[in-house]
């Protein structure tokens, strides 16, 4: 397969579990979840945290859009951001959004209406004008978007449940692996064969090792897991990302100094940095 420049990755949203405004996160960012992949001319969104509200703005002198949103699951740090999404608004735009946590008690759409419900919210779901679609998988399944992309899921381990995401496009490969929680000692297979030699693979390091002990079942994984995964699978860059709120910009300087000690070329996600596979 013939290899291409026109695949990107751009941050809007870096942070885990809530929101962090601020001058100790100016640098890195506050917002949650939300992460941009350009393939040529397809835009796919990976989750819709608090990150998904300016890339809406952004996104408006672009329309017509036509684009896909993937969840990795539904907490609310990435999904806040999904009433504020301008495009949503838009009628000019389609929308396809997928989940892979869900079936079969719940589908993503009632998932999202629950949220957007008084006295939770002012108004409903179908206040979106945009041609939106709701497509309900399988973790572990294939996903084929558009005819030149191809997304390989697994399911990760977390509470409710959550879909790591492989996307590949032009002979490259960028995997999205956030919100999973490893065992100690005992590498994750699903995970493993998810980034084999991928060129970019972006992962949970909401803790760092010392730290982890103390959060057991939330969860969330560290920066030196993924470390060891990206070593193990022959993955190249690894950017951390999911950043625990208490991390402030000091905290994840030390990360990222100690990151590139322990793999060179490993870098810590902020808002608005863009890599290309």
């Amino acid at each position: 397969m013939p290899r291409t420049s026109d695949f990107s990755v751009r941050f809007w949203g870096v942070r885990g579990s809530i929101a962090c405004p601020g001058i100790d996160y100016a640098r890195y960012g506050g917002n949650t979840s939300c992460v941009e992949v350009r393939c040529g001319d397809h835009l796919l969104i990976f989750d819709g945290g608090t990150g998904l509200r300016p890339l809406g703005l952004q996104l408006k002198d672009r329309e017509p859009l036509n684009a896909d949103l993937f969840f990795t699951h539904s907490h609310f740090d990435h999904i806040a951001g999904i009433p504020f999404f301008a495009s949503l608004f838009s009628a000019s735009n389609r929308f396809r959004m997928w989940a892979g946590h869900l079936r079969p008690q719940r589908t993503l759409r009632q998932v999202l209406c629950s949220m957007m419900i008084e006295p939770l919210f002012p108004v409903p779901i179908d206040i979106f004008a945009a041609q939106t679609t709701y497509h309900d998988f399988v973790a572990g399944e294939t996903l084929r978007p558009h005819p030149d992309v191809s997304l390989r899921t697994a399911p990760l381990n977390h509470p409710n449940g959550a879909t790591g995401y492989r996307i590949e496009h032009g002979g490259k490969a960028v995997c999205y692996v956030t919100d999973t929680e490893h065992v100690v000692g005992q590498p994750d297979q699903n995970i493993l064969g998810l980034i084999a030699g991928a060129d970019i693979v972006i992962y949970d390091g909401t803790y760092t090792d010392e730290e982890f002990p103390r959060f057991a079942s939330w969860g969330h994984s560290t920066w030196q897991e993924g470390v060891r995964l990206a070593d193990a699978a022959g993955a190249g860059r690894l950017v951390i990302f999911h950043h625990d709120p208490s991390h402030d910009d000091a905290f994840m300087d030390r990360v990222a100094a100690e990151a590139e000690r322990a793999r060179p070329g490993t870098i810590v996600a902020r808002e608005g940095l863009t890599l290309t596979p």
